[in-house]
């Protein structure tokens, strides 16, 4: 993460707080699960396997989803120039989100949850460079694994502020799991919309950075 420009950093900030919103209703609504959080989901899986019961097969369906949107996000964007895979892929993300909140208004809750899952691994393909993910906006063990090795550099006198960034991505989907469970408690309905509309913007931002990456891409594509 330290790699970007501010633009990036803030854009990302954006994305995992979306991530918070979206895993927040999703677990709400599956009753206990996760659409963005895929190592608790492996723990649910592990237990229910263990218990023989049918959480397991709920846990396993939402893990493979969870993968087949970054398989899917990543097949499509990667076919563009690195500035507009950003958009791409941040168009799909969106796309999954509108399609959650037009199941969840029909009433199927099972199209919902897969469809948010699928959203939330194709966020995965936003922040990519050299075939790996750089900025994971839905996970934040290595997150917070970053935050204490740069904390102690800073204890040791090195590496100055460096841990910030890091403590302000856990912050932001933290932030955004809250607003988006106030906002599912206020109007479940609603709030799925609310998490579309959010995405949209996202996806104007995501392009008027492009825009102004072209006349200075140092600020948008990692350094080094």
């Amino acid at each position: 993460m330290l790699q970007y420009g501010r633009n990036l950093r803030a854009l990302a900030l954006c994305y995992a707080a979306l991530a918070g919103a979206v895993d927040a209703i999703g677990f709400i609504k599956s009753g206990g699960l996760f659409v963005a959080f895929m190592s608790g989901n492996s723990t649910r899986f592990a237990i229910g396997v263990g218990e023989a019961g049918g959480i397991a097969a709920a846990a396993a369906a939402l893990i493979a989803l969870f993968v087949l949107g970054v398989v899917l996000n990543v097949l499509v964007s990667e076919r563009l120039t690195a500035l507009r895979r950003k958009v791409a892929a941040s168009l799909g993300v969106s796309v999954f989100l509108l399609a959650a909140a037009v199941a969840d208004t029909v009433g199927s809750n099972q199209a919902c949850l897969a469809f948010l899952c699928l959203a939330m691994g194709a966020s995965n393909a936003i922040f990519r460079r050299d075939g790996e993910v750089s900025i994971g906006v839905t996970y934040m063990t290595g997150t917070l694994v970053k935050l204490g090795h740069r904390l102690a550099d800073a204890l040791r006198g090195t590496g100055g502020a460096q841990w910030l960034p890091y403590l302000l991505l856990w912050l932001a989907l933290v932030l955004g799991g809250i607003a988006g469970a106030l906002c599912f408690l206020w109007s479940a309905q609603a709030s799925l919309w609310g998490l579309a509309a959010v995405s949209l913007v996202l996806v104007a931002v995501t392009q008027r950075l492009t825009r102004s990456a072209s006349a200075s891409p140092t600020d948008f594509e990692p350094r080094g």
